[in-house]
């Protein structure tokens, strides 16, 4: 696996490297040893699926609050989305900074999202599936989200979305909820 740093410390996008043959490839997408190695979180405890029937789905941004923080391995397994982190830590050097990267079934590549780091995408093909990776156990009571317009983060979304739930589009203003 190739890791390449995102502007966003600690989220990176991850590339698969396959292995070719006649037969096809195989590829690893996932070792603990190597997360590690690379100082991130390697407990990955749970595994979700994520599925828009229609291009321009928005979903996000979301995180989890102390003491259920999540770190994310995200993929695309159908279809393509594009993939924003958001800098939630009020330490971090990229406090309200954000990253984005397109992930597609046909690229297979991957986001790894740190602890305290929002995450949402909009999709750009109808039927997208997206696969997680998450170092925690869902907890309803943790669950938090931001604007995805909020234009403290001015995220540059490539496209404007048609479809958003009602809790993606309730959420306040990230400086009006401190």
């Amino acid at each position: 696996m190739n890791f390449q740093r995102l502007s966003i410390a600690g989220s990176y996008l991850v590339e698969p490297e396959p292995h070719a043959d006649d037969r096809g490839f195989f590829v690893r997408t996932y070792c603990s040893k190597v997360f590690a190695d690379k100082g991130l979180n390697p407990n990955l405890r749970q595994c979700s699926i994520s599925f828009s029937v229609s291009r321009h789905t928005l979903r996000g941004m979301h995180y989890q609050l102390s003491p259920h923080e999540e770190a994310k391995l995200v993929r695309c397994t159908q279809g393509a989305a594009y993939h924003v982190v958001l800098d939630l830590r009020d330490e971090s050097e990229n406090y309200l900074q954000w990253a984005g990267a397109e992930l597609s079934a046909a690229n297979r590549n991957m986001i790894y999202v740190p602890e305290g780091v929002a995450h949402g995408f909009i999709t750009l093909q109808d039927d997208t599936e997206i696969f997680y990776q998450i170092s925690e156990c869902y907890s309803p009571e943790s669950a938090a989200g931001v604007r995805w317009d909020d234009p403290v983060f001015d995220i540059a979304w490539p496209s404007k979305p048609a479809v958003i739930s009602e809790r993606d589009r309730g959420f306040a203003d990230y400086c009006a909820r401190r």
